[in-house]
């Protein structure tokens, strides 16, 4: 019998296509191609419009404005100062001495003057400057570490002032001359020990480059130091008024000059005071406003750049983020040739037209209004075009269509399309704004409205 192994052939089953597997197949296409397409395609967002509130408080880096005068020196020497800075002398107080040879230095160095102690008083000072300190500290701000330790190092002068003072008269007791010379103050202030070139400065003399603390310079009178004559050797404050200049926007500037006063909180200690405003733009176009004060300057007088905080009102509205807000362009006119028509009844004009004949008709036009003054309308421009007569109801009065306005507001898709709605903002501030609710053509609590207003057409439809 023959071996038929060898002619044994693997079986081949035939492709059963059936009307299931195609069905499946085109939906795993169509399935494949939209998902290609979302991810391909920019997608609109909604945002619901909700009831909220912006608070326009602002915090501000401002430049302290004072009656300063800068004392100079009368003698060459080694300067010692008395009179610790930032309190308040009066006329004959004893500022600081002159040595004129270096031997009362030569004595504090070796500890002649003895020891010291702090006073309730002065115990309570130093606690407070270093609370203050701590609390208002910002490593952005570094360089007021350099002012903090100056102000401790002035606290250091106060407490071996008595015993300088007795090393002064054996000094002067011993020689045939005077070598130790006394200065005293020859006007009443507070007293302050260094120069930054900003004492005479004033809000008409701001610019931008006086708020750049990179190029700020304070140069510090040191205790113990040779000074010549005609060296500024100190500095006085003489006036309690003082003010604090910021940089501000046109608008923010327009709305403090209405208040005229404006409460503000100083972020080192949080006290709040009322400024009185000064606006002053000057020739570059930088607008400054000057927020003057009454009391409160021997607090900051030691500091040239303060942080405050404009306590202002808060804003309440409908909440929309400045993204949704577009700006679009409508034909203004007047409302007396504006009527009710149509199917619907809906507002429109009598547009004129002409028959195959060419006699003058008139048809009714439907279109929106968006905004309203006394006298005009504001209607859409996708309806009617320029240079369109329309005609008034009851005269027959024709007036050409061709003044033009602007209206901002944003784009409302409840009705599946984008219909621009007018919008009137109350605050803004980097994100968001504040806008008006319950105004007529405007927008209502909850309506849906395009996140982004540059991703959508007025009156394209949305397909989210």
């Amino acid at each position: 019998m023959a071996d038929n192994r060898n002619n044994i052939r693997k079986y081949r089953r035939p492709l059963n296509l059936n009307i299931g597997m195609m069905v499946f197949g085109v939906i795993l296409i169509y399935v494949v191609i939209c998902v290609f397409m979302y991810f391909r395609t920019d997608h609109i967002v909604r945002y619901s419009v909700q009831e909220g509130s912006l608070t326009s408080n602002s915090i501000y880096r401002g430049i302290a404005l004072r009656q300063e005068v800068i004392v100079t020196g009368q003698d060459a020497g080694y300067i010692n100062y008395f009179a610790r800075e930032g309190e308040r002398t009066a006329v004959g107080d004893l500022i600081y001495t002159v040595d004129e040879t270096g031997r009362l230095a030569d004595y504090i160095k070796a500890g002649a003057s003895g020891e010291n102690s702090l006073s309730d008083r002065d115990l309570i000072a130093l606690k407070t400057d270093i609370t203050a300190f701590m609390h208002g500290f910002d490593r952005k701000h570094f360089d007021e570490v350099y002012s903090f330790r100056h102000n401790m190092e002035s606290m250091a002068v106060k407490l071996a002032n008595y015993n300088i003072l007795e090393n002064a008269d054996a000094l002067n007791d011993a020689s045939s001359t005077t070598i130790i010379n006394y200065r005293y103050a020859g006007r009443s202030g507070i007293v302050l020990y260094s120069t930054d070139g900003y004492e005479d400065l004033t809000l008409e003399d701001m610019t931008a480059e006086h708020f750049d603390e990179e190029k700020y310079e304070r140069k510090y009178l040191v205790n113990n130091s040779l000074v010549a004559a005609g060296d500024p050797v100190y500095k006085l404050s003489t006036v309690e008024d003082w003010s604090i200049v910021i940089p501000v926007e046109k608008s923010l500037a327009d709305e403090l000059l209405e208040k005229e006063y404006v409460e503000v909180r100083f972020l080192k200690n949080q006290y709040t005071a009322w400024g009185q405003v000064s606006i002053y733009t000057n020739e570059a176009g930088d607008t400054f406003a000057a927020l003057t004060f009454t009391n409160s300057m021997i607090t900051f007088c030691t500091e040239r750049f303060i942080d405050i905080e404009l306590l202002l009102e808060e804003e309440k509205g409908l909440k929309i983020p400045n993204s949704a807000i577009v700006k679009k362009e409508f034909f203004i006119v007047p409302k007396a040739y504006v009527t009710r028509g149509g199917v619907n009844g809906g507002d429109g004009v009598l547009l004129e037209t002409y028959t195959d004949e060419g006699t003058a008709t008139t048809q009714f036009v439907e279109t929106e209004i968006y905004e309203e003054t006394e006298t005009d309308y504001y209607l859409d421009n996708t309806v009617l075009r320029r240079n369109n007569y329309i005609v008034m109801p009851e005269t027959g009065e024709k007036y050409a269509i061709g003044k033009t306005g602007t209206l901002e507001g944003v784009y409302n898709i409840n009705k599946g399309y984008a219909d621009f709605k007018r919008i009137s903002v109350l605050y803004q501030n980097e994100e968001y704004s504040v806008v008006k609710s319950n105004t007529a053509y405007g927008l209502n609590v909850y309506d849906y409205i395009v996140l982004d207003a540059e991703m959508v057409n007025d009156n394209e439809f949305i397909y989210e």
